[in-house]
């Protein structure tokens, strides 16, 4: 499988630059780049600009693929090794959902709207919450990815628990965000969108803090 990754990455950092090919003589002069906390533009630029920001992101896209599949070689962890096939299977899905932002920016551009979709940005960031949720179990202890913390990575036990109910967290937090985003209006979205993102993470956090407390106090 992570053959397949590795093949398909190329396709899937072109992607964005051939559909801004292909629709570039569509898209107007003049293009909203910046827009307030409520979709609408505050700032105009040029195709250009467009352009720059699709290189950008594709360039990151694969300098991120690349550090996630590489990275496993730089963790002191004896176990590191057993993370590589997963950590090429999120860096493939960061740069799905890259690419995907990118192809979005390219539409919106394309379409000449005069505001800027933040429920559906919000709803795909949540979809991509879910898909890493759905890895989260199946991560070794390992100082790059993960709920990286001072007692689950030294209990084994304590990491592989927290990471079961992260896992659950986000699949599911990440699931009602990718559908509740689209229906709501975008300052009550980018709330919505906080709020959930804050509770899939403290929850994990302080479940792992009273395993390492009770255990402590059984040791003591």
């Amino acid at each position: 499988m992570n053959k397949v990754f590795n093949k398909l990455i190329g396709l899937v950092i072109i992607i964005p630059g051939i559909y801004l090919a292909i629709v570039w003589p569509h898209i107007a002069d003049a293009i909203p780049i910046h827009f307030n906390i409520e979709g609408q533009p505050d700032k105009m630029g040029n195709k250009n600009d467009l352009l720059l920001l699709v290189i950008i992101l594709s360039v990151f896209s694969l300098l991120l693929f690349l550090l996630l599949k590489n990275i496993y070689k730089l963790d002191p962890k004896k176990n590191a090794a057993a993370n590589k096939d997963r950590l090429i299977k999120i860096g493939f899905a960061v740069a799905v959902f890259i690419m995907c932002i990118n192809c979005f920016f390219i539409y919106n551009a394309k379409a000449g709207t005069n505001s800027f979709k933040v429920g559906i940005l919000l709803s795909v960031v949540g979809l991509f919450f879910a898909i890493l949720g759905n890895y989260m179990p199946n991560l070794k202890p390992n100082y790059f990815a993960g709920f990286r913390l001072p007692w689950t990575l030294e209990n084994p036990e304590n990491w592989k628990k927290t990471h079961a109910l992260a896992g659950k967290l986000w699949v599911g937090g990440g699931m009602f965000l990718a559908i509740i985003c689209l229906f709501i209006p975008s300052v009550i979205a980018i709330i919505v969108f906080f709020t959930v993102l804050i509770i899939i993470t403290i929850i994990p956090c302080y479940y792992s803090y009273k395993m390492f407390r009770k255990k402590k106090t059984v040791n003591s």
